[in-house]
């Protein structure tokens, strides 16, 4: 099944493409945003277009979407949502634009790809986890109605850097 457009109250979710590198590139590339993220920065668009590319071939229960302001179409972020045959759940991650933290949209979509999931996909358990160090990223998970489960660690997918976590979960009916 491909990304289908998903609407909230101010954002629109749809499907990424190569034409999005240069927005995309301007939070993957900013430290402050990637600083968490289980992706190195990218240092060039380079990599940004080949990311893009790469969502392409994902399998079949990998979601991927950009985040577009309703008011302006401008795009500020993007996420995921995939299910993990290892976890026996639905992961789900997310990024956005600095100039666009504390301002809910991050929560609005990642609500909006769990109710997908759970909607078009029969998904019931959802997992998810940040690094300790990074509490406005548990606020959203909280707010999406997950709660704690453990603390672990993680480490970026090119082992720079591994960070002690907050693992939630979430069951629903």
């Amino acid at each position: 099944m491909k990304e289908p457009i998903l609407e909230t109250e101010r954002l629109i979710l749809r499907p990424l493409t190569a034409d999005d590198a240069e927005s995309v590139f301007a939070w993957t590339s900013d430290e402050r945003v990637t600083k968490y993220m289980s992706y190195p920065g990218h240092e060039n668009i380079e990599t940004t277009t080949a990311w893009l590319e790469s969502l392409k071939d994902l399998p079949e229960n990998d979601f991927n979407w950009g985040f577009l302001l309703k008011e302006n179409g401008r795009l500020i972020g993007s996420g995921g949502i995939n299910y993990s045959d290892n976890q026996k759940a639905w992961v789900f991650g997310y990024n956005i634009s600095y100039d666009c933290w504390n301002k809910g949209y991050t929560t609005e979509a990642a609500k909006r790809m769990i109710e997908f999931a759970y909607k078009e996909c029969g998904a019931r358990d959802f997992i998810a986890d940040h690094a300790i160090d990074n509490p406005a990223s548990g606020r959203v998970m909280e707010k999406c109605g997950m709660k704690f489960s453990h603390y672990g660690e993680y480490s970026k997918i090119d082992g720079s850097q591994t960070f002690k976590a907050k693992f939630y979960t979430m069951h629903l009916d």
